[in-house]
């Protein structure tokens, strides 16, 4: 806290914040909100009073509206501003056609949360009264009171990261789905299947036998009445197709065993077998999917200059690097490491007043992917990375305060967006004497190094 002014670090950066929107947001400029939809736009013209001063509606997709544009710059002169400002709710991809269009026009360009809209548009009139039209005045007035955002202005690589990072985690709930009805097909018709590998759906073994199985018919007291070298030789045949090529012969006798137990609803499992082939082969497209999408967003660094550099962190992979800066984007558009922390909505939230002290929890106010790839990459790292694994340590032990693992956990998935955000602004490699605190360094410091 400053001792002069009084004011905090957060006070500083919220002054700022606001300095850099009023400069976009001219008391000369007029706004032109713009409640988007597929093909029908509807915009108000305000001024700094919230007086409509012009409204139209649009029957057209979001990258045909310079008209819109050129009506509302004409419109603003007349009444006397001297430019204009447009702004809009992001919606999907079609706030991006308006960006591009705003900015060709030299128009400044903002955009509005969606949760804003809906909290004004309740405290409006105390109703759940929702038109497009009330909508695009909401939208105005919110930016008016400088409640909006400057949003991002992302290069071509950052960019293409995001874009495969959509992709990846749209992947990676496919693949996990898949996983999940094999387990329950196979739990409900075959239980004895699931019981020869501790891990059935890790084992590439596991995976070849059952692929031998659904690959013969699923008739099981045939497969049985082959043999146990016959069977074995069917899984060698299996095994390249989930990368390996030694068998695991404890889980091919076990399985074999498995083909005899009359254990499940039987009347269930050709039909179960049969679909469990279909959703294995959807799988291993997934997967390949998924490769194929996460070698992309590894060459996306590599281009960036960022692999070395994220990989330096201890149980970091380059893969879960990318799929949280994919969530991020650019760090560099963050006043601070808090930021990209309450950005994913994993910054504690304060429940107190006077002398009332509530319970602390996680904010949850953020980006879900961004908090879900945070959160898986912690899991991996926390059993190589000696400083992050003390910390963890710490949180669950110390005297006060102590937290549970889960916390400990969340507590840890932001300590590693503060130092990703480090490394990636600094262009410094993870060091794990400033990481654990017993060393500190200024970012001046930093980037003279």
């Amino acid at each position: 806290m400053s001792q002069r002014s009084g004011l905090t670090r957060g006070d500083r950066r919220r002054n700022s914040r606001i300095e850099a929107l009023r400069a976009v947001i001219r008391t000369d400029r007029a706004v032109l909100s713009i409640d988007l939809g597929e093909d029908k736009q509807v915009a108000a013209l305000i001024d700094h009073d919230c007086r409509v001063l012009g409204r139209r509606v649009v029957r057209a997709k979001a990258h045909r509206l310079g008209g819109l544009l050129v009506w509302a710059a004409e419109m603003a002169r007349r009444q006397g501003f001297a430019g204009v400002v447009v702004a809009c709710e992001p919606t999907g991809h079609r706030w991006r056609s308006l960006m591009g269009l705003a900015d060709a026009a030299g128009m400044s360009f903002v955009c509005v949360q969606s949760l804003r809209v809906h909290v004004e548009r309740e405290a409006d009139d105390y109703t759940r009264d929702k038109t497009d039209h009330k909508d695009a005045v909401l939208i105005g007035r919110l930016v008016v009171r400088l409640e909006c955002y400057l949003p991002e202005r992302a290069d071509a690589d950052w960019a293409r990261l995001r874009h495969l990072g959509s992709r990846r985690a749209r992947l990676v709930t496919e693949a996990t789905s898949c996983q999940q009805q094999i387990a329950d097909l196979i739990g409900c018709s075959w239980p004895a299947a699931l019981a020869a590998a501790a891990k059935p759906l890790e084992s590439k073994t596991w995976l070849a036998c059952l692929s031998a199985v659904v690959d013969a018919g699923a008739d099981l007291a045939t497969i049985a009445a082959g043999g146990l070298p016959a069977f074995t030789t069917a899984v060698r045949g299996r095994l390249p197709r989930f990368s390996s090529n030694r068998p695991y012969h404890q889980i091919v006798r076990d399985f074999f065993a498995a083909l005899s137990d009359p254990g499940g609803v039987t009347v269930q499992r050709p039909g179960a077998l049969e679909r469990v082939g279909l959703v294995l082969a959807d799988w291993q497209a997934a997967q390949a999917r998924l490769s194929d999408v996460e070698s992309r967003m590894v060459g996306v660094l590599d281009a960036m200059g960022l692999t070395a550099l994220v990989t330096s962190i201890p149980g970091v992979s380059a893969v879960g690097a990318a799929a949280i800066l994919a969530e991020t984007g650019d760090p560099s558009r963050f006043a601070s490491a808090r930021s990209v922390v309450k950005h994913a909505g994993l910054n504690p939230a304060e429940n107190t007043s006077a002398t009332f002290r509530g319970t602390t929890r996680v904010s949850h106010r953020g980006r879900p992917r961004l908090r879900v790839a945070a959160w898986r990459a912690v899991w991996g790292a926390l059993p190589h990375n000696p400083v992050l694994h003390d910390r963890y340590t710490h949180l669950t032990t110390r005297a006060a305060d102590q937290l549970t693992a889960g916390q400990a956990r969340s507590a840890c998935a932001a300590t590693l967006l503060r130092w990703l955000y480090a490394i990636v602004i600094r262009r410094q490699a993870f060091d794990a004497t400033i990481a654990s605190g017993q060393a500190r360094t200024t970012r001046s410091e930093a980037l003279a190094a």
